[in-house]
Formats: C-alpha cells, structure tokens, sequence
C-alpha cells in the first residue's frame, strides 16, 4: 500500500450543508461526523442523519441518485 491517504479540502464556499436533507453545519467547516462524497468532480457532504438512513446503499456504493 503506497497509496497516501488525503483528507478532503475545505469547501470553497461558506457554510457547509447536507446534499440529501439540506441540514447547514453548526461552522464553516463539516463536522467529523458528516460523510464527504467526490462525485462528478464535485465535494458532496452528507449529515450523520442522512449517512445513517443510507448506510447500506453507501456501503453497498450505489450512485446517490439511487438513494
């Protein structure tokens, strides 16, 4: 394993919310709890709530537009 692991980068724009429910994060930044998702070139942040009702669909790596 060489590969070297990335954190993602801080969104371009202000506040940070959910692509599924639209929750805004508390900061400008998403919480640890919140899942980032690299889908058609963009960043796609998912809540803890979102991540929890879709848990097998995104371990499963079914296409958002699926879930």
């Amino acid at each position: 394993m060489d590969e070297e692991a990335h954190h993602p980068a801080e969104p371009e724009t202000g506040r940070v919310s959910c692509a599924r429910c639209g929750t805004p994060a508390e900061s400008d930044a998403p919480p640890p709890t919140w899942l980032c998702s690299l889908e058609n070139g963009s960043r796609r942040y998912i809540c803890d709530a979102c991540a929890r009702a879709h848990i097998r669909a995104i371990e499963s790596r079914l296409d958002s537009a699926w879930w």
